[in-house]
């Protein structure tokens, strides 16, 4: 069994063993599920982390490449691999599983082995939506994905968790139902659903097939980004999910749809790519300004995290499409950063709400007084998300402008309209909770930062700086495989993108 594999089958076998083993809900039965799903996340993080060690930087095929016919006579097959741009959505998904372990270790109290157990195959899940190869395999995992997430949100979530889980799962479901028409398509017309083969053969579909092929895959990728209107599942199901919830919700499951279009529509339907970019950058734009003048008006901590999230996520679609070196590679940084100060900033909500219950905005205030080393955590991640020089979030945010700027000068500058927005809304977040006079009785008895905490908060803070201060990794490994991709679209398309931008006036 491959490496691959192994990510895959890790969290499955520790899902399994919490079943056999952990029933009930004593005590011993919940420290036995907490334990074995912190230890199985460990081990698939280290496992990851060589993965990239191994990975060869300098080129852009697939690498660790396992195959083997799954249902033969429909052709499909068990067909995994990585490039420079799926390493990261997999170490992004093994990193965050044992922060949210960690972060759950006491904030979820009922059934706890049931809990874990749906993060556990959720895990599993999210590495084979990033490492499969095979369109159909692809598709299963994408769809499956929705269920430990439903489960996730129906069970241990909020007050109108049922009404929040039924949106997420009819709003996803109904969006990816076109997709798996146009896989079929492609099957049908080309005899294979291989990924690899369909990239080649795909580009040369008529022109209007390509167009409905596009919108089709579209709509799917739209709703998992998700971009503005289709976003309107994303605030309902983040303020109902358990601070773990939103942590993967934010960190993973919302890269899928960035890189469905990454691995499906940009290289398989390149001319239909470039057609629509321009009806991409206004719905982007639209994004980055409208849900940043949304969040300013939320009282909710988490409505509002959940609102940024879709004007970050805007930046990324922006950088996708700009079908330039900086705009790709700044739309895969943006993912990833995003994935980790979202995910920081919701358990910094998480932190509060565990001790006062309640997440309006308006009940706390003076924290830094008897939570200094919360106060000093929150201030790194807010200044990450506002994009500061120096954290990860200026790195992704500034490349898509640059890359922007090659294609609309009017689209950068709307983009970055959004920056200021964004750091109206989240200093002002910042200044309301933390800052302020100590007045309220019932905040000045709360305890800062616990061990558990710190643990959880420690591999996001590293991964902030690291990525701000030296990313040159990141794009050493990626850079090939965005090259490929680039070139790939140059080829098929009838004149290059970026003779069409420098001759429009």
């Amino acid at each position: 069994m491959g490496i691959l594999s192994t990510l895959i089958v890790i969290p499955l076998t520790a899902a399994l063993l919490i079943f056999l083993t952990a029933r009930g809900d004593s005590e011993a039965s919940r420290r036995k599920a907490r334990v074995i799903a912190l230890a199985s996340s460990v081990i698939t993080f280290v496992l990851s982390v060589r993965l990239w060690l191994d990975f060869d930087a300098t080129s852009a095929a697939f690498q660790f490449v396992e195959r083997f016919p799954w249902i033969a006579a429909l052709n499909i097959d068990y067909y995994l691999g990585i490039d420079g741009i799926s390493l990261f959505m997999v170490l992004l998904t093994t990193l965050l599983q044992p922060v949210c372990i960690l972060s759950s270790w006491h904030a979820i109290e009922k059934r706890v082995p049931e809990f874990m157990i749906a993060f556990s195959v959720l895990e599993a899940l999210v590495i084979g939506v990033f490492c499969a190869l095979d369109a159909m395999l692809f598709y299963v995992f994408f769809e499956a994905v929705l269920i430990p997430m439903y489960l996730i949100i129906g069970i241990w979530g909020g007050q109108n968790r049922i009404y929040a889980a039924f949106k997420f799962f009819l709003y996803t479901l109904a969006g990816s139902v076109l997709f798996l028409v146009a896989l079929l398509y492609l099957y049908f017309q080309f005899g294979t659903f291989e990924i690899p083969l369909l990239m080649e053969r795909a580009p040369a579909l008529p022109l209007e097939v390509q167009k409905l092929l596009w919108l089709g895959m579209f709509v799917a990728f739209a709703v998992k980004v998700p971009m503005w209107p289709v976003h309107t599942w994303l605030p309902d199901a983040h303020v109902q999910a358990p601070t773990a919830g939103s942590v993967i919700l934010a960190g993973i499951l919302l890269k899928m749809g960035g890189y469905g279009f990454l691995r499906f529509s940009l290289p398989m339907l390149p001319q239909a790519s470039v057609d629509f970019a321009e009806m991409v950058y206004v719905l982007s734009v639209v994004a980055v300004i409208y849900t940043s003048l949304v969040a300013l008006r939320q009282h909710d901590m988490k409505k509002l995290i959940a609102y940024s999230s879709v004007a970050h996520m805007g930046f990324v679609t922006l950088g996708l499409f700009a079908f330039n070196q900086q705009g790709v590679e700044g739309g895969i940084i943006q993912m990833i950063s995003h994935g980790v100060v979202s995910g920081a900033l919701f358990l910094c909500v998480g932190v509060v709400y565990d001790r006062l219950h309640t997440r309006e905005i308006e009940r706390y205030g003076g924290l830094v007084t008897i939570m200094p080393r919360y106060a000093l955590l929150f201030m790194l991640f807010t200044m990450a998300s506002v994009g500061l020089p120096a954290t990860s979030g200026f790195v992704g945010e500034f490349l898509v402008l640059v890359g922007m700027f090659q294609v609309s000068e009017v689209y950068a500058l709307l983009a970055a309209t959004g920056m200021v927005l964004g750091a109206a809304y989240a200093l002002w977040l910042y200044r309301r909770v933390v800052f302020g006079e100590l007045t309220k009785s019932d905040l000045k008895h709360m305890q800062d930062l616990t061990l558990t905490e710190k643990l959880s908060f420690a591999p996001l803070v590293a991964i902030v700086v690291w990525m701000g201060v030296y990313p040159l990794p990141y794009f050493e490994a990626m850079g090939p495989s965005v090259k490929q991709l680039l070139a790939h679209i140059d080829q098929h398309t009838v004149q290059p993108f970026n003779e069409m931008a420098e001759a429009t006036p």
